[in-house]
């Protein structure tokens, strides 16, 4: 059992160095494929979408509070609103639903 573990974590090592390390060797010159620029433009923000998504929706005592605090930022950001008055109105939003819901 304890020298599986060993050879787990000398994989996972080995995964992530394969990762980070293959495109600086083999990528030598700029990329001006179009598509590639793009795509690669965009990871960093499908990343964090990635990680936070998730995090909306289990961070609250119900699932329900997150989705409506999810629909209101995702209203107010669409129509201008700052990353402060989303993020307090979302908080608000949280806080009321699940006072009605435990009402």
């Amino acid at each position: 059992m304890g020298h599986n573990v060993y050879l787990y974590i000398l994989g996972m090592w080995a995964v992530s160095y394969l990762i980070r390390t293959l495109p600086l060797t083999l990528i030598r010159r700029e990329i001006t494929n179009k598509t590639v620029r793009s795509f690669l433009y965009y990871v960093p923000y499908v990343t964090l979408a990635v990680m936070t998504f998730p995090a909306i929706l289990s961070a609250t005592q119900s699932p329900v509070s997150g989705a409506l605090a999810l629909v209101l930022g995702l209203a107010l950001a669409w129509f201008g609103g700052s990353l402060f008055q989303v993020s307090v109105a979302c908080c608000i939003m949280v806080f009321v639903s699940e006072l009605a819901m435990g009402l």
